[in-house]
């Protein structure tokens, strides 16, 4: 009885420690909380992103926040697709505008309400190989405000930085990755739409309806809650595994044009995954009419 007892006890110690093998490792550093800026609002090296309406930032804004918006981040209208990334000499020029040096401590948060707009600067610093130097406000300054923190209609011109992009480019896919990747066990497209849009029951501006085959939907929505804070790791770990994405998949984001997708890039890079985004996105793929769509019930 001794020995079955032991063995059983040992079979259950490798079985938890399997497990824990198998999880990914949460990198907690991607989210910081108020109490936690309100410690580090006078380093040296904090470089404060507000990402939202210029009128909103002019009303109230972090001290030393600097303002940023998508379109400082995007190739011109009219050039190419919508929200893309422009070229690294553009992005680069930008964010030394705004104070980014090679050892910068970087926190974007959002104004109001842009909690997928504010995903989107992570997404492009990430890919000029800052991610592990920036981090998004959980609740933004909503939940700066609600914690007493300090805000200001003083706007302090930053001095400039100088940095030297380690771009990814292997972060960002395009739609020949995505089709080659479709049947692939190890890869998982996630689309981030709303479920209608992903069903095909809405078209939206696009030309097709419907979503790129064998996708699932984690709605960018239902990652956060009513005030824009990121759920518990454990309830986002849930999310993506219901969505068939296990440890060790390599997860590529998609969405109308990808804003909505790099929130969802930005909790996958969050859950530990090696995370991917397919800038064009949806824009990108329903207009190539060689590329098929799948529409599927709600």
């Amino acid at each position: 009885m001794k020995t079955r007892s032991y063995l059983s006890t040992l079979a259950t110690i490798v079985m938890f420690s399997a497990c824990a093998l198998a999880q990914n490792k949460t990198n907690d550093s991607l989210i910081v909380s108020t109490d936690w800026l309100s410690k580090h609002l006078n380093d040296d090296s904090l470089v404060l992103l507000q990402v939202g309406e210029k009128d909103e930032y002019t009303a109230a804004h972090i001290p030393r926040a600097q303002l940023i918006s998508l379109a400082d981040i995007s190739t011109p209208r009219g050039q190419g697709l919508t929200l893309e990334l422009p070229p690294v000499d553009l992005l680069k020029s930008t964010f030394e505008k705004l104070g980014v040096s090679d050892k910068s401590r970087i926190i974007v948060y959002f104004g109001k309400d842009w909690v997928t707009p504010t995903a989107r600067v992570f997404m492009s610093l990430d890919y000029l190989g800052m991610g592990s130097q920036t981090s998004m406000l959980d609740g933004g300054l909503p939940a700066w405000r609600a914690a007493n923190g300090a805000v200001t209609t003083e706007i302090v011109q930053p001095k400039p930085g100088t940095f030297t992009p380690h771009v990814r480019k292997d972060i960002v896919v395009d739609a020949a990755w995505v089709s080659a990747n479709l049947n692939n066990p190890k890869v998982r497209i996630v689309d981030a739409r709303a479920p209608q849009f992903y069903t095909g029951q809405e078209v939206g501006r696009m030309p097709r309806g419907g979503h790129i085959p064998n996708a699932k939907n984690i709605p960018f929505s239902s990652v956060v809650d009513d005030s824009n804070r990121f759920k518990s790791a454990t309830t986002l770990a849930e999310l993506f595994k219901a969505a068939d994405v296990n440890p060790g998949t390599k997860v590529a984001t998609y969405c109308h044009i990808g804003q909505q997708a790099s929130l969802l890039y930005f909790v996958a890079r969050y859950l530990g995954y090696e995370a991917h985004i397919y800038d064009g996105s949806f824009e990108d793929w329903s207009n190539r009419k060689e590329l098929p769509v799948e529409k599927s019930g709600p």
